[in-house]
């Protein structure tokens, strides 16, 4: 059993009734099984039209075909080994991030105005445009294997409108982390990289770090893209 599988696809998810609840759960991006289990109960039970008593069937349902629990170092070094990274177009700076934009992770970008992160963005984005993450969600699944990587550009520059002065800093801080969790979840159920960036013009200070540690890389920014500096 495959942690990605489509659980309408499944027999417990196969009747009359767990189909149209299965729906309304695609219908707000999770269409997996794996997608169930990394979502809690509540955020399910605000799902519109599903009941405590159907989530819990579906958490059930789920928990039978996929029993969640540790992985083994083995079984974690086979899922690493799906791990690929997209390159920022400059071998230097793919240098710098490990090989380059990673699956499965989200790598942030941040710093002052006009420093080349939404070039970079463009760089990297070609093709893959997405808008909403819940269709983005539901469009991984539908497309399995097409899409490779999200990009959002200024992930800050909503929540600084919605949520201004200090008085709304703890929410704004909650939404965000709500939205980062989410992005979190989606580039591993399909195994995507996720790439954003943030305008940032002071530090102040910070209870985790960063995978990669400190360094720096010399790239150009060109009428192609992000590309290696000539000298």
């Amino acid at each position: 059993m495959k942690e990605d599988q489509v659980v309408m696809e499944e027999p417990g998810f196969q009747d009359e009734e767990n189909v149209a609840d299965i729906k309304k759960l695609k219908s707000v991006g999770i269409c997996t099984i794996k997608g169930i289990q990394m979502t809690t109960r509540r955020a399910l039970c605000n799902v519109k039209g599903l009941s405590e008593a159907k989530v819990d069937k579906i958490k059930e349902a789920a928990n039978k075909l996929i029993e969640p629990g540790f992985l083994t170092a083995f079984e974690y070094s086979e899922k690493r080994k799906m791990v690929f990274h997209i390159t920022t177009g400059s071998q230097e700076f793919d240098k710098l991030l490990g090989g380059g934009i990673e699956s499965m992770a989200i790598t942030e970008a941040f710093g002052e105005f006009r420093t080349g992160k939404t070039q970079l963005s463009h760089t990297l984005c070609g093709e893959h445009q997405m808008e909403l993450l819940d269709y983005v969600a539901a469009k991984f699944h539908e497309e399995a294997g097409i899409f490779k990587l999200l990009i959002i550009d200024s992930i800050m520059a909503l929540f600084r409108v919605d949520f201004s002065g200090r008085g709304e800093l703890a929410e704004r801080q909650q939404k965000l982390a709500q939205m980062l969790s989410r992005l979190q979840k989606i580039s591993e159920e399909y195994n995507v990289a996720v790439f954003v960036t943030n305008q940032m013009t002071a530090d102040p200070g910070a209870t985790m770090t960063p995978e990669m540690p400190e360094n720096e890389a010399t790239f150009a920014i060109t009428a192609g893209g992000i590309g290696d500096a000539k000298e």
